[in-house]
């Protein structure tokens, strides 16, 4: 393994298998420990986009706290994988998806078919009910898999797409929990103060 100094840190490269291994690193200047990238390349084709792999992170901001916790954890979890297995990242933002309309009332067992009823109920802003069927299509090359017709090679989930699913589904927090949960607290607050003025609350 050969080192080559950089400032503030290194890089440090190896051949394992067919890879060309490159990790680079430096210190947090903000709390003083390592930060660690990680890129893979087969001679002069890269392989494995950079990534940081230490500390863990998913370059994303957490779920709104309105959201419930069984969901925040699939959509992070999804959201912590995305780089390693775009795959993996995209089954489990279907996941969350069927979990999301099965506990607003969109019971179908195929989800496709839940997808279909909500967007059919006329519920979702347009611009959400345009995005939301990504999810089910992306999520079909994550669980099954399809092949080119015109190659006959399996086709896979690429990182902009597992990513176009997490945007989608943070498009549903802000509908389904984010926007009522601000609503409701300006409701609290509205009925306060009639309360205090001697009026009845909103109907």
């Amino acid at each position: 393994m050969n080192t080559y100094p950089i400032a503030g840190g290194g890089t440090h490269h190896d051949q394992i298998g067919s890879r060309y291994w490159t990790a680079g690193h430096m210190t947090c200047p903000s709390c003083k420990d390592a930060i660690i990238f990680l890129e893979a390349s087969t001679g002069s084709k890269s392989q494995v986009l950079p990534f940081m792999a230490y500390p863990s992170t998913t370059g994303r901001p957490p779920a709104p706290i309105e959201v419930p916790s069984h969901i925040a954890e699939d959509y992070e979890e999804a959201s912590s994988t995305i780089t390693a297995s775009p795959k993996a990242s995209a089954a489990l933002s279907r996941r969350c998806l069927q979990t999301i309309l099965r506990e607003h009332g969109f019971t179908q067992y195929n989800l496709a078919e839940a997808i279909q009823a909500v967007i059919d109920s006329g519920k979702l802003p347009t611009g959400v009910a345009e995005n939301i069927d990504a999810i089910r299509n992306i999520g079909n090359f994550a669980a099954h898999p399809m092949k080119d017709t015109s190659t006959g090679q399996i086709l896979p989930v690429e990182p902009e797409e597992a990513e176009w699913n997490l945007d989608v589904l943070e498009e549903l927090f802000d509908f389904f929990y984010v926007q009522p949960e601000k609503a409701r607290q300006r409701r609290a607050a509205l009925d306060a103060k009639l309360a205090a003025a001697g009026k009845p609350p909103m109907k």
